[in-house]
């Protein structure tokens, strides 16, 4: 039986606190919640999933890089606030060839004018934003179209 295609989701800085943090923009589903939906829809689709958050930037430059290494279809990352500031984290999604689905629960753009500004979205294939934890699910469809 053939291995089913991975997709990594990657979570960044304070979305471990989803659900607690700032419902009013971020929604008040938990990543766990999240997650499992999409680990739900993943089985749906015939794809595998490797979920993984970190509040550190070299984890998600790290874990890019692994992506790339382990043959990933695709990378669904929320860079959090790092789609902002992150230089590296925008050479480094531009520097592998796996297509990568950035994805924000809110619209930056209708935010504080420091977010209008996507680092991260410049080298993306797609950017999906403002659908709130549906959001990672539209990627995951996306993902798995690739």
């Amino acid at each position: 039986m053939a291995t089913p295609p991975l997709i990594f989701v990657l979570n960044g800085p304070n979305l471990n606190l989803l659900g607690t943090r700032e419902p009013e923009i971020y929604g008040s589903d938990t990543l766990d919640e999240i997650s499992a939906r999409m680990v739900e829809q993943a089985d749906r689709l015939g794809v595998e999933l490797d979920i993984r958050q970190s509040n550190h930037e070299g984890h998600l430059i790290d874990w890019l890089h692994e992506a790339q290494a382990r043959g990933a279809k695709a990378v669904i990352i929320n860079p959090g606030g790092y789609s902002h500031t992150s230089v590296a984290l925008h050479d480094a999604v531009k520097s592998i060839s796996t297509p990568v689905i950035e994805v924000h629960l809110s619209d930056p753009e209708r935010r504080e004018s420091f977010r209008h500004t996507d680092l991260v979205a410049l080298a993306a294939s797609h950017v999906i934003k403002g659908q709130g934890a549906k959001g990672y699910l539209s990627a995951l469809d996306a993902a798995a179209r690739l």
